[in-house]
């Protein structure tokens, strides 16, 4: 097991140096994801049992989104759900593609063996990308999203949020496919909450771009390590990292906060706000500190 990970790591970075020597050129790109492709093809079929898993997640979450198509239909009428279709689509087929795509990055963080199922963790993770995918599709379609709903979806995120990590751990389960998962998940639902925030006026635009800078020069540094130097990519989290991700959290349910709760909101707005953009600011800092500790180790 161990020299099947070291030949799928060989061949990572094989594949990773080949496109940099072709300059990332269209033609390499498209080797590139050929390659990447094939080996994910390869994975699916030497582990049956982890590729039925998949679809069983798949079609789990294609019933879930139909429900939701459903639902938007019936209380906003097909006019709204129209427009919310092909969004809704495009991401939920991107979500399960990417899934199918790191299904080898589905080992056990402790012995790097290959997890036989996707598991209930990454399952509540990539439910929490359901959330954020119907919110983006409400944003690529130009229909305007109440508090109220945003509140919904993002209470039910926060809570799948608390949840996989504890039943990865319960379960024995944590793998880089949920670490990759569960970046991806809050990325894509908090680019939505900012987004939709920022139309309804509750956020101003300086702040909705610093708050996704917390998520946006980890990828950024991530993709460079991973492309530009073929270098292993780190999901590691700080604990200013996990400190900022729950100012930030907090902030959102202030800004979100139905009317009842204006006075409270007042107190809190400004004080809670300065901790998170102290915050915002730290836990990337932490974080470079950190791999770069990792890397001289």
């Amino acid at each position: 097991m161990g020299q099947t990970l070291e030949r799928e790591n060989q061949f990572v970075v094989d594949v990773l140096t080949t496109l940099r020597q072709e300059h990332f050129s269209p033609l390499g790109w498209w080797r590139f994801l050929g390659r990447s492709w094939e080996m994910s093809c390869r994975t699916a079929h030497d582990n049956p049992g982890l590729k039925r898993s998949w679809a069983l997640v798949t079609v789990f979450m294609g019933v879930l989104a139909v429900a939701i198509l459903l639902a938007n239909f019936f209380f906003e009428g097909p006019g709204r759900t129209f427009y919310i279709l092909p969004g809704l689509v495009f991401c939920v087929v991107w979500q399960q593609s990417d899934m199918f795509w790191h299904l080898g990055l589905n080992r056990s963080g402790q012995s790097g063996i290959l997890l036989p199922t996707v598991g209930k963790a990454n399952t509540l993770t990539w439910l929490r990308g359901l959330g954020a995918s119907y919110l983006l599709a409400r944003i690529i379609g130009g229909i305007g999203t109440p508090s109220e709903l945003v509140l919904m979806v993002f209470l039910g995120g926060v809570a799948t949020d608390i949840l996989d990590g504890q039943v990865a751990r319960l379960t024995k389960t944590q793998s880089k496919l949920g670490q990759i998962g569960d970046g991806e998940a809050d990325f894509c639902l908090y680019l939505a909450l900012s987004i939709i925030l920022m139309q309804n006026n509750a956020l101003p635009l300086w702040l909705g771009l610093a708050m996704l800078l917390r998520y946006c020069v980890p990828l950024v540094a991530a993709l460079t390590s991973y492309f530009l130097f073929a270098q292993p990519v780190r999901f590691g989290s700080t604990i200013w990292g996990k400190y900022a991700g729950l100012a930030q959290c907090l902030y959102f349910l202030v800004l979100l906060a139905p009317p009842q709760f204006a006075p409270v909101v007042r107190v809190v707005n400004l004080p809670l706000l300065l901790v998170t953009l102290t915050l915002l600011f730290v836990a990337p800092l932490a974080q470079f500190v950190e791999n770069v500790r990792e890397s001289k180790g």
